[in-house]
């Protein structure tokens, strides 16, 4: 599934990175704590956070995520935005809690 999929379904806003709302997504992640990304997720993932620092697009960069989804209606710091169009990594947002989103991603790859 595309990133551009998942906004359409889940009603996300796009903050930046539209460049790469082709890319595929192969799974997801949920953390707050950046070594914990660092060190569990794969490539392609979507990465679920309430974080919205530069840092996040750093991480996202090295681990060559999909999208990052922040929650709880936070945006991303200017500086952040930047970087994820740079990376061509979409910052996407919700007002939705980390819980509900991702049992909202969860449902659109498992929905049985």
């Amino acid at each position: 599934m595309k990133v551009s999929e998942v906004v359409e379904k889940l009603g996300l806003t796009v903050f930046s990175g539209q460049k790469g709302l082709d890319r595929e997504i192969t799974g997801g992640y949920v953390s707050d704590l950046l070594s914990d990304v660092m060190g569990n997720t794969r490539e392609g993932e979507i990465w679920i956070t309430l974080q919205v620092h530069q840092n996040v697009i750093a991480i996202a960069s090295l681990k060559d995520l999909a999208a990052v989804i922040v929650v709880n209606g936070l945006e991303p710091a200017e500086n952040t935005k930047l970087n994820s169009d740079k990376e061509n990594i979409p910052i996407l947002g919700t007002s939705l809690s980390t819980f509900d989103i991702a049992g909202k991603l969860y449902q659109l790859y498992n929905p049985y």
